[in-house]
């Protein structure tokens, strides 16, 4: 069983050169404890635009996505981050996670602007296809 309250957020480029980065898309999910569902808010960026835009939020049945939330609740758990932080996009997919619950407060990213460097923490192969799912489970509930 997943939480029964969460807050997660995907953001699609994380990586900056000497400015920020500009994000391609920011993806939250939220449960709140009592409430039966999940609240989904998207803002993608356009191609050739330089704001995100805001999509209508969404409400999907907790219920029917236990599984798969509890999926990425799980694999959160197992993977590293980068150290220090923001330092480098150790998972190399231009993409953060960002989970807090109760039990788990879980953050990877990458450098921003000027900053950065290399993570003395580097994960393994089979650590970067767990994110890689992880991502595709936020994913597919975004896009539902």
């Amino acid at each position: 069983m997943p939480p029964s309250e969460y807050s997660l957020r995907l953001q699609k480029g994380i990586v900056g050169g000497f400015a920020p980065p500009t994000p391609d898309a920011i993806h939250t999910i939220t449960k709140a404890s009592g409430n039966p569902s999940l609240i989904v808010a998207s803002a993608i960026r356009p191609e050739g635009t330089r704001n995100l835009q805001d999509a209508a939020p969404k409400s999907l049945s907790a219920g029917d996505h236990d599984v798969l939330i509890d999926e990425l609740h799980k694999i959160l758990k197992e993977l590293p981050t980068e150290q220090p932080p923001g330092s480098e996009d150790i998972y190399g997919l231009n993409t953060s996670i960002a989970w807090g619950s109760d039990d788990l407060e879980w953050r990877n990213g990458g450098p921003a602007g000027c900053g950065g460097g290399q993570s003395f923490v580097q994960p393994t192969q089979e650590q970067k296809e767990k994110f890689k799912r992880a991502v595709e489970i936020i994913q597919g509930l975004t896009s539902k």
